[in-house]
Parts: C-alpha cells; structure tokens; sequence
C-alpha cells in the first residue's frame, strides 16, 4: 500500500509539471468545460495553482488509502464473536485464539490480544484489550493529521496567490496613473482564481475527511462492543482460569 502511494503521488506530481507545460501552450480558442478549467488554471498563476493541485492530488491519495485500509479493518464481528462462542463452548481455547489471529482488522486483533492472556485470568485479559485497543486507535488515525494539514494549507496558498495579485494589480495602476477597470480587472480577475481553487480543494478533501472520521468512529464503536461482549462469552463459557 505504502509503495503505491508513493508511485501515485510522485506520478500525479510529474504529470502536473508535464501538463502546465502544454496548457501554457494551447491556444484559446476551444470551448469545451476541460480547455475553461485549464485556461482558469492557467491565468490564476500556474506556480500558486500548482501548489494548491499537488496539495489536492496528495490529500486525495492519503484519502483513499485511508478508506481502503478501513474497509478492509470493517469486521463482521457479529460473526467473529459467535465462531469464538462456539470454539469456547467446545473447550477449544486454541482454536478461538486462532480464529480471532486469522481474522484481519482491529477488533479481531484487539480479541486475540486479549485472549492470549486469558491464562492470568480476567483482569489481565481486561487490561491487555484496553491496551491493544488504544494501539489499533492509534492506527485507524495515521494519516489523519496529514489530511487536516492539505485542509488548512490549500486554502492559504489560495489566499497567499490572491494577495500576491493584488498587489501587481495595483503595481499596474501606479504604473498606468489611472484606476481604469481595463488595467485592474485582469489582474484581479487573475488574484481571486487562486482563492477558488483552494477552496474547492479544501471543501473536497473536507468532504472525504468527514466520511473517514465517521468511519473510525464506527469501527471503534464495534471495537467497544465486542470488547465487552467478549468478556461475557469468557465468563459464560467460564473459560477463565
């Protein structure tokens, strides 16, 4: 996963250098919504625009890895707690313990982890899923704070291009001696493009961020559950010792 990550983003990178090469060149003339998006990204400064892209492309990536990585770790753990029942029920320890190892996701790791302590009875076996669970926490949000950083940063560099048109729109008044819309209007045409572009960035990566955190908190809220409906299964099948 860590591989094709890298391979994506430093290929979307080079393919953003690629493509401002050949949009800078393109004639005007087409129409269509793709040739206005280019033409837009181009007159909002390619530099700022750039920036503002790779930031969209990256947190996009760190975006779907995460939804994958979740959706995988998405347990049915209904059916995980009632195949370590009936190993229970049937004396096989060995075999719940293996069953809740060969089953991918944190429910099932913090399951195992608990269960490879029952041995030193209940308390033991509380603290260590207690413990695991605060690790597999940890690992459900990796990445997170990345995905908050693009958030906050695309909408800057937008501001940061519009500030920096502003002021050559102004340069170009001082230098003309008269506040005519024709010498002001492009350039602040130009300045506030960068704006929209950081912000249409941010709402897009805001929208994926929602749905990821909503995800942890669903897997957590399993996580808890199963947790605690594992501690009445070893109770009822009295497999503490």
């Amino acid at each position: 996963m860590r591989k094709f990550f890298l391979r994506f983003v430093v290929f979307a990178v080079v393919s953003i250098v690629g493509a401002t090469s050949v949009m800078a060149q393109e004639p005007e003339a087409s129409q269509s919504g793709l040739q206005v998006l280019k033409k837009n990204f181009i007159d909002g400064d390619w530099r700022f625009m750039t920036l503002v892209l790779i930031c969209l492309i990256i947190g996009l990536a760190l975006c779907i890895e995460r939804i994958i990585t979740l959706n995988i770790a998405s347990t049915n753990t209904d059916k995980l707690l009632t195949s370590i029942d009936d190993r229970l029920a049937d004396g096989d320890v060995d075999g719940a313990v293996e069953v809740a190892k060969s089953t991918p996701g944190p429910t099932a790791s913090v399951i195992h982890e608990g269960l490879k302590h029952l041995s030193e009875g209940p308390a033991a076996v509380e603290k260590a899923i207690i413990s695991n669970g605060s690790v597999q926490m940890g690992l459900l949000e990796k990445g997170l704070v990345w995905i908050s950083l693009f958030i906050a940063i695309a909408p800057m560099l937008g501001f940061m291009g519009t500030v920096i048109g502003m002021i050559g729109a102004f340069n170009d008044i001082q230098a003309a001696g008269d506040l005519s819309p024709s010498v002001v209007a492009g350039g602040i045409k130009v300045a506030l493009l960068t704006t929209v572009f950081g912000l249409i960035t941010a709402i897009i990566l805001q929208i994926f961020y929602n749905y990821i955190v909503a995800k942890i908190d669903s897997i957590t809220n399993r996580m808890e559950e199963s947790s605690l409906a594992i501690i009445d299964i070893l109770s009822k099948n009295k497999a503490f010792k």
